[in-house]
């Protein structure tokens, strides 16, 4: 005959929390072992990628008690949070902003210059010089 088994705990559905093993001990006896539920993957909040080089640990197991901080982090510039392809697009997109300013600076400065020599050149144009007004005095 099979021996029956009974919960060790007061919980007594059959459901993701109340999940069961049946192991022999050295007694030869059955018994229910409780298995823990399975964490699910750490995702980065951008992308939704999994993150790699983390623990899967339940929520209680991440306590600073029972993992250090060393062990719940990727050493890099948010580490642990975002994947590393949102966190190297978002450093090209911050240094191309950057560049970008610059060269705005730059062809606003060449602007500048350009108007001023135009500026330069049409004040020379229109302004006459003493020679030329001798010249008209001269003819009349």
């Amino acid at each position: 005959m099979v021996q029956r088994l009974t919960y060790r705990r007061r919980h007594s559905y059959h459901n993701i929390s109340n999940r069961t093993r049946i192991v022999k001990t050295p007694g030869g006896k059955l018994v229910y072992q409780y298995v823990k539920k399975q964490s699910s993957p750490t995702v980065c909040g951008v992308s939704g990628v999994k993150l790699n080089g983390l623990p899967l640990r339940r929520p209680t197991d991440l306590s600073s008690k029972r993992l250090s901080k060393k062990n719940k982090t990727v050493h890099r510039v948010y580490g642990g949070h975002l994947s590393h392809a949102v966190v190297r697009e978002r450093i090209v997109r911050a240094f191309l902003i950057e560049e970008q300013k610059i060269v705005k600076k730059v062809l606003k400065l060449q602007q500048a210059k350009e108007r001023a020599a135009d500026a330069k050149k049409d004040a020379s144009t229109l302004r006459p010089s003493k020679s030329s007004c001798l010249v008209f005095a001269s003819h009349s």
